[in-house]
């Protein structure tokens, strides 16, 4: 399976602004000072060994979007603004797009309004969940006011159809399995399973009190999964002052979790949209040393999603 993030910024999408990308400009101007290129190719070798991401890329500023490639069906992990993106590179391509939503929150539903297939006769739009009323949502945010093309405009064959959690589905030739999480409205985590691979897609939730535990129920769904994308948007201080029973946890809690289920591989996602690309560098860094200072031989890696960033599996 090949895991490909279009969107990975949580609550609302943030884009960079004129300014910072001109301060990204001036720290890499002044990385270069001193040194020669040759050609291209000395210049990109620079840019991407010499320089940290923070400077030469950034970590998105599209919502929750994230694909599942390993079939000849299309698998998409929520509808927010990266879908837009997605939606653009499939816009030749006819198939069947099947969309598993973590739950309505408004930024993990509204790239679907800009969603070119669902405007292609011939495309077929499979819309899975746990939460009730998903048509009503899909339907209501297209509705007036609050857009000009109504939902019964598009000419796809779009249907939802509703999930029991904790009941394994076969669904485009994986195995499916949903989880109820502690979100306000409720969300939905989701195990993917193929030919002995497992991603576990996990936003949009806050874990309590008794989550150190080793028989802390959650730790049987993400264990021994070969990728676990978690919500890890606020940095520890925020998660337990001001933000405790948002719904979202945090990069420290990522990790005793990560290591306690034994995963293989952990992805922060769903970044908190008012933290610059700076503090995404520092909280990756940090995140691995806290690492290192809870299990010394722990084989863990661990990575900060970005629009854009592929996982092989």
């Amino acid at each position: 399976m090949l895991v490909h993030f279009w969107g990975t910024r949580g609550s609302l999408p943030s884009s960079l602004s004129a300014e910072k990308v001109r301060q990204k400009i001036i720290k890499a101007l002044k990385a270069a000072q001193g040194k020669t290129f040759e050609n291209d190719s000395a210049l990109e070798e620079f840019v991407d060994r010499e320089l940290p991401f923070a400077v030469r890329g950034a970590y998105g500023g599209n919502s929750a979007c994230v694909e599942i490639r390993g079939g000849d069906e299309y698998i998409l992990c929520d509808a927010g603004t990266g879908l837009r993106d997605f939606g653009q590179s499939a816009a030749n391509t006819r198939g069947v797009y099947n969309v598993f939503l973590s739950h309505l929150h408004w930024d993990h539903l509204q790239g679907f309004p800009f969603f070119a297939p669902a405007y292609i006769p011939g495309n077929r739009i499979k819309v899975y969940g746990c939460n009730p009323g998903m048509e009503q949502a899909f339907v209501v945010q297209q509705g007036p006011p609050f857009f000009p093309v109504p939902f019964n405009a598009m000419r796809a064959e779009i249907t939802f159809h509703p999930l029991q959690h904790d009941v394994v589905y076969e669904i485009a030739g994986v195995k499916v399995r949903g989880t109820k999480q502690h979100h306000p409205g409720d969300s939905y985590g989701y195990r993917f399973e193929k030919d002995g691979q497992s991603v576990v897609y996990s936003t949009d939730s806050e874990h309590k009190k008794g989550s150190e535990s080793p028989f802390y129920e959650y730790l049987d769904f993400i264990r021994e999964t070969d990728l676990l994308i978690f919500d890890a948007q606020y940095t520890l201080l925020d998660a337990i002052g001001d933000k405790e029973n948002w719904g979202h946890s945090n990069n420290i809690l990522a990790v005793e979790l990560a290591v306690e289920g034994m995963v293989k591989r952990l992805c922060l996602f769903h970044h908190e949209h008012t933290y610059g690309d700076d503090v995404f560098d520092e909280l990756l860094e940090d995140t691995r040393t806290y690492l290192r200072i809870l299990s010394e031989t722990s084989t863990l890696e661990i990575t900060m999603a970005y629009d854009g960033l592929e996982i092989e599996i």
